[in-house]
């Protein structure tokens, strides 16, 4: 099999050439290197054990603080297509009930929340580069949801595509854009720093962010739950 050495070139010439971050390529590089090196990513279960206790929600003795709103951005983590169920735009696009998609929900949720804590609570989308501009079109209709100065989104990282094979770059002349795929939720941090989202953040004062994925409406912020965790930290 080839060594690091070897293939590792290749993949960042065409990362540069593409015009991806330092963040990127150092997340794809150490990710490569693991496959490469052939090492198992399994976890033993002999190796894991359960959470001996967690704090209950309905005990926790803690005071809400709605200022936290301030120092917090909602997130929402909308890379993924729905291929799997035979779409070809951001699966956040797929309706679920009457009208609405996830995303016209998302919208909403936000602003109930917003209503509900009498105040301005930031919002963004971690979209990749299948799902920024269909996501961005769609959530024009809703005045009002970029909040903070932030914009709506930044963009995760791409990740370039592996051949079995021999672990070389897949090259498709005819589509190059196959060459590519989004590298997951694990892609948040370098992404964020890639981005200069973290440290826009940080400039403005953030330092709480609720994350969550964009098909998952159960997952909304609790001000009690925020409120323990800045107690706690």
């Amino acid at each position: 099999m080839a060594s690091m050495d070897s293939l590792w070139p290749a993949y960042e010439a065409k990362m540069k050439a593409e015009g991806l971050n330092d963040a990127a390529i150092a997340a794809f590089k150490y990710n490569f290197g693991v496959l490469v090196s052939g090492a198992s990513t399994m976890i033993p279960e002999s190796a894991i054990g359960p959470v001996e206790s967690l704090p209950e929600l309905d005990s926790l003795s803690v005071t809400t603080k709605p200022e936290l709103l301030k120092e917090t951005v909602l997130l929402k983590l909308n890379g993924g297509l729905g291929t799997g169920m035979g779409l070809d735009k951001a699966k956040s696009l797929l309706p679920i009930t009457q009208d609405n998609t996830f995303l016209d929900l998302i919208a909403k949720q936000v602003f109930k929340m917003r209503e509900e804590f009498k105040g301005e609570l930031a919002f963004m989308l971690m979209n990749s580069f299948s799902t920024s501009s269909d996501t961005l079109a769609f959530l024009s209709k809703y005045s009002g949801l970029e909040a903070g100065g932030l914009g709506l989104e930044f963009v995760q990282n791409k990740a370039p595509k592996v051949t079995e094979k021999d672990l070389s770059p897949v090259d498709w002349p005819a589509q190059k854009s196959h060459e590519w795929c989004p590298p997951g939720h694990g892609d948040l941090y370098p992404a964020m720093l890639g981005s200069g989202t973290l440290d826009k953040l940080l400039a403005k004062g953030f330092k709480y962010m609720f994350v969550s994925n964009s098909d998952n409406l159960g997952a909304t912020m609790d001000l009690k739950v925020l409120s323990y965790f800045a107690e706690t930290k």
